[in-house]
């Protein structure tokens, strides 16, 4: 029995299509995930952020309050496992209490760190007559 000669032709060619398409593969997946770390970072820090101003912005609320809060919020939200180097300020005017919250997202490709930072300002509650 005579062999195919498209056959032999073909022998290898699932390989080579291997060796191209799986770095696409793992570039796509690395990218979903990093996007979804990035998000859920950015969500964290905006959760907390709001904590932090709403804490400030309370009748007897003060500055430091709001700091305390937030960063309270980041540890029990996951800390490092979620951001890091956080840092947290914070401003209380007569009208205005704001949080800031700032950090890095978690990266799964290598140097790439990305900068995650949300604000949440509210007005300060006080009793008029």
């Amino acid at each position: 029995m005579i062999a195919n000669p498209r056959l032999r032709d073909e022998r290898g060619s699932v390989t080579i299509q291997m060796v191209f398409l799986m770095p696409a593969l793992f570039l796509v997946m690395f990218v979903g995930l990093q996007g979804a770390l990035y998000y859920h970072a950015r969500e964290v820090a905006l959760a907390a952020a709001q904590e932090g101003a709403r804490e400030a912005g309370s009748e007897t609320g003060t500055r430091d309050a709001g700091v305390e809060t937030a960063n309270t919020f980041l540890t029990d939200a996951g800390g490092s496992d979620v951001m890091t180097s956080t840092s947290v300020s914070g401003s209380r005017t007569t009208t205005t209490a704001s949080v800031t919250v700032s950090g890095k997202s978690l990266s799964v490709i290598p140097g790439w760190h990305v900068t995650v930072t949300q604000t949440a300002s509210v007005p300060v509650e006080r009793l008029t007559q």
